[in-house]
């Protein structure tokens, strides 16, 4: 495994494995947990905003990047983090490890290498969220292993 920053021609790869990897959140779990209208209002089209957000998630002179873990040739993975210098803090903002590549330690390496990175640019804290439902319980598990504190929030969403 080696991990890089991600270049122009891995954009398409990152958007299609973000896609894969979040897909069956928001379709199997967020969906049916908030029901049709309020999906249709919050979430609808989701995958569209991968493929705008992703390309603008590697500025790094905005302090914005993403790492990916290439493995054999392929995209395994990628982090994306932020840093505030000035406030000596950062935030990991995604996680995605393909399907193929679970399991083998490619979230853990790709955590720590933000991590290192979110250091060397002085950031002496770092957050990083992940969801309470069931599709989440593997992040939860790896962001514990990684010494990380919990600290539990809770969204409600009505229909108005």
């Amino acid at each position: 495994m080696f991990i890089r920053s991600m270049s122009e021609t891995d954009v398409t790869t990152v958007v299609e494995l973000a896609v894969d990897v979040f897909g069956p959140f928001h379709e199997g779990s967020f969906r049916p947990a908030v029901g049709e209208e309020i999906f249709a209002n919050q979430d609808a089209g989701w995958w569209q905003e991968y493929a705008e957000q992703i390309p603008c998630l590697h500025a790094p002179e905005e302090h914005k990047h993403v790492a990916v873990a290439e493995i054999d040739g392929r995209i395994g993975g990628f982090v994306a983090w932020t840093v505030v210098p000035a406030a000596r803090n950062g935030e990991i903002t995604h996680v995605a490890v393909s399907a193929a590549s679970r399991r083998t330690g490619v979230g853990t390496a790709l955590c720590e290498h933000a991590f290192a990175q979110l250091k060397q640019a002085g950031a002496e804290v770092v957050t990083i969220g992940t969801g309470g439902d069931d599709f989440h319980a593997p992040a939860r598990d790896l962001y514990a292993s990684l010494g990380c504190t919990p600290f539990p929030v809770v969204t409600y969403y009505r229909r108005l």
